[in-house]
């Protein structure tokens, strides 16, 4: 994926641009910034950053990496956090903005982010990450570039405790093991397509599968994945990058287009159901259509649908919610 979250000391990271929440004044503290010194050369370091001067908040500049295992480290000061009324959220966009801008600029195929004055600014991390991914998920879409935001534990990112806490009441009421809720999602949704039913699904208790012939069985064959998603795509006038967001690759999606028959894997198909803010029953229609499904015996698969009746389809924060209950993240959901 063109944007990813990973647990790593920043001045470990390999990329073309390190990003450093940097001091105003040409001086370093604690912290990441820090870090960064320690890591490339405080010297060298603190000598190009004193040609620089002062950096007003939301701005940035650019020194040699030295010793990090980068080519440019792009220094922005973030905000102080005073309430949220005094400019700080969009001095923190325009971090994000103009590091992105700068490293294009410096024709960087690759960048790496901590998160952006949540330390001694005291940037609430929740607010903190929203801004991140506002600005970072979009810019993806239109340039050819590999963003990271690099943490050291994903814990550390914050999402609601509210949606936290309404996500392990969903999984409290509805973790079953699989022997009690076999076949509970043909049940939950038999007859709902209008007549039309997958091959193996019980349409209805009255109906005895074993007499039918192949021949009936196939002449009830509906749209495949491909066919449903492009249907859905073309109703809403969608485009493609509109459709893939940075989760899914365009090799994966071209193949989506050109072949009928391709099975995607399991991550990609829930990808795109939440691109395209499916709801639970079109999520576990589109799936079945591919082969999968969201099994009430997984928590991974339940929280995944506690997100989609709770309206969260942004991946990143769906991978953060996975991580907080010690689930795989999305790509490594079976």
């Amino acid at each position: 994926m063109p944007f990813q979250i990973i647990r790593n000391d920043i001045t470990k990271v390999k990329a073309d641009a390190i990003v450093n929440t940097a001091n105003p004044e040409p001086t370093f503290a604690s912290g990441t910034d820090g870090a960064i010194y320690k890591a490339a050369g405080e010297k060298k370091l603190l000598a190009e950053r004193q040609k620089i001067g002062k950096i007003p908040r939301g701005d940035v500049s650019v020194t040699p990496a030295f010793k990090l295992q980068a080519k440019y480290i792009i220094h922005t000061v973030g905000p102080e956090w005073i309430d949220g009324k005094h400019g700080e959220f969009d001095v923190l966009r325009s971090c994000y903005q103009k590091s992105l801008d700068k490293a294009v600029e410096l024709k960087c195929k690759s960048i790496a982010f901590p998160l952006i004055a949540t330390g001694v600014y005291g940037f609430p991390k929740d607010e903190a990450l929203e801004i991140a991914l506002s600005v970072i998920q979009p810019f993806v879409l239109d340039h050819n570039i590999k963003v990271y935001m690099v943490v050291f534990d994903k814990s550390s990112l914050k999402i609601s405790k509210s949606l936290i806490d309404d996500i392990q009441e969903y999984i409290d009421d509805n973790y079953v093991d699989e022997t009690n809720s076999k076949y509970s999602y043909y049940r939950e949704n038999r007859g709902r397509r209008g007549g039309k039913a997958h091959l193996g699904e019980i349409v209805s208790p009255e109906v005895d599968l074993s007499k039918l012939s192949i021949e009936q069985m196939i002449s009830n064959l509906d749209k495949t994945f491909q066919e449903k998603l492009f249907e859905i795509i073309d109703e809403r006038g969608l485009t493609g990058p509109q459709v893939y967001k940075g989760y899914v690759s365009k090799q994966v999606y071209s193949k989506l287009q050109a072949d009928r028959e391709y099975r995607p894997n399991k991550y990609t198909a829930i990808a795109l159901c939440l691109s395209l803010h499916l709801n639970v029953e079109e999520t576990q229609d589109m799936l079945s259509r591919a082969g999968w499904s969201l099994s009430p015996s997984s928590k991974a698969d339940l929280i995944v649908k506690a997100c989609i009746i709770k309206k969260q389809y942004n991946v990143v924060k769906i991978d953060i919610i996975l991580d907080e209950f010690g689930c795989p993240e999305l790509k490594n959901i079976k």
